[in-house]
């Protein structure tokens, strides 16, 4: 049974936030979107937890500009005991971009316990960007903006060179009894896990429009959550 099937989608913003982790205070934006907030808006559009997104590129249509902004955040984590808003906002400014637009071509895996070919899954993808349907909102970065999105038409990145530098990839979160720092679920288990959130980064760079991104960092990735490679 074939694993693997290809899916691609256009989207755009009018704002948009893909946060470097060097920044504790003020936010400021990765230039580009990163691979992990691009798997973030194709699991909004649709989700199962039979199938992983494994992002192949990403062209940037439109890079935007860096504008600053003053946003309302929150001091404290939310947790089991309510946050009184009032008592614990903050105004804090990010340096964000402003009017953006990319293309995603990405990998839809099968995971191990998954039963159903894999054709299934990228035609109910498909069908949900052509109908603009989604499972949750999607977003460029952070919820408050907000992701549009579109079959690709053939259209193609302009020629843009650009040294992005050491990027986020995407967080691997570990399963460990000794760093019980996270608890989270599993797909396919039914029981949270207890472990620690691992960043994985890598080398970005844009040449001719496109973001190519390593493909072997998703078997390390892979290894750590203790999934197949």
């Amino acid at each position: 049974m074939e694993r693997v099937g290809r899916v691609s989608i256009r989207v755009w913003g009018e704002y948009a936030l893909f946060s470097r982790p060097e920044f504790k205070v003020e936010r400021v934006s990765y230039p580009v979107i990163t691979p992990s907030a691009a798997r973030g808006v194709l699991e909004a559009i649709f989700w199962k937890p039979e199938i992983r997104y494994q992002i192949r590129r990403i062209g940037v249509l439109k890079p935007g500009r860096q504008v600053a902004i003053l946003r309302n955040e929150i001091a404290s984590r939310q947790g089991r005991t309510p946050i009184i808003v009032e008592h614990d906002r903050q105004q804090r400014t990010s340096l964000v971009l402003k009017d953006v637009a990319y293309l995603i071509e990405a990998e839809i895996h099968l995971r191990s316990h998954a039963t159903e070919p894999v054709f299934k899954y990228t035609d109910q993808f498909r069908r949900r960007v052509e109908r603009g349907q989604y499972h949750h909102t999607p977003y460029l970065g952070t919820r408050e903006f907000t992701a549009f999105f579109a079959p690709m038409n053939g259209e193609a990145p302009p020629a843009l060179d650009l040294e992005i530098g050491t990027m986020l990839f995407d967080i691997a979160f570990v399963e460990d009894n000794k760093r019980k720092e996270l608890s989270f679920k599993r797909p396919g288990k039914t029981k949270p896990v207890k472990g620690y959130a691992q960043p994985l980064f890598f080398e970005a760079r844009v040449e001719n429009g496109w973001l190519e991104v390593p493909q072997a960092l998703y078997r390390e990735l892979r290894r750590l959550e203790g999934e197949d490679v």
